[in-house]
């Protein structure tokens, strides 16, 4: 009887479950939404522009320097970035409104690898609407805001670089 219960239960449930990725502490599903233009250079003057048509997965981070979290956040950022070079997603580490003298003496001491993108206006943070800082987004290929994560996360454990990889095999989501 409980074997039968059981297989009728598996029957019953929705498909997409089995092919929904765990989310790990911290990595919100919300209702998906189009993400906001961006398009920022880096310190080097390239421009980094993301838009709907890349096929891939973005991680979008907002961050300051003179935010604690951040602070503690940043080595980790640094090395998921490393340790997903050749994943298929894209990243995109946004600072917010800082100097470049701030943002090169902070990333020299904590992350001298991570390359930011300088949001000098505060314009497409403004755009993006994080709640606090850090803030991140994952955003699907098509453009769609499907993640949001609020506060710092340890990105360099396992279980978060297990989940971004999971993403990035899913090219669309209903």
């Amino acid at each position: 009887m409980k074997k039968a219960l059981c297989a009728l239960l598996l029957l019953l449930t929705p498909i997409s479950t089995f092919a929904s990725p765990d989310i790990p502490h911290g990595i919100i599903k919300i209702s998906p939404r189009i993400a906001p233009p961006l398009s920022l250079e880096n310190m080097d003057g390239e421009r980094f522009i993301l838009t709907a048509s890349t096929q891939r997965w973005s991680f979008v981070h907002f961050w300051a320097s003179w935010c604690g979290p951040c602070r503690r956040e940043m080595p980790t950022l640094q090395t998921l970035v490393k340790d997903m070079a050749k994943d298929d997603i894209n990243f995109f580490i946004v600072n917010t409104a800082e100097s470049e003298d701030t943002i090169f003496s902070f990333l020299g001491a904590v992350a001298p690898d991570i390359n930011t993108l300088l949001d000098r206006d505060g314009l497409t943070t403004e755009a993006w609407k994080p709640r606090g800082l850090p803030s991140t987004y994952l955003v699907d290929p098509q453009g769609q805001i499907q993640y949001v994560v609020i506060g710092g996360q340890d990105w360099h454990k396992s279980r978060y670089q297990q989940f971004l990889r999971q993403l990035s095999g899913v090219k669309n989501i209903k």
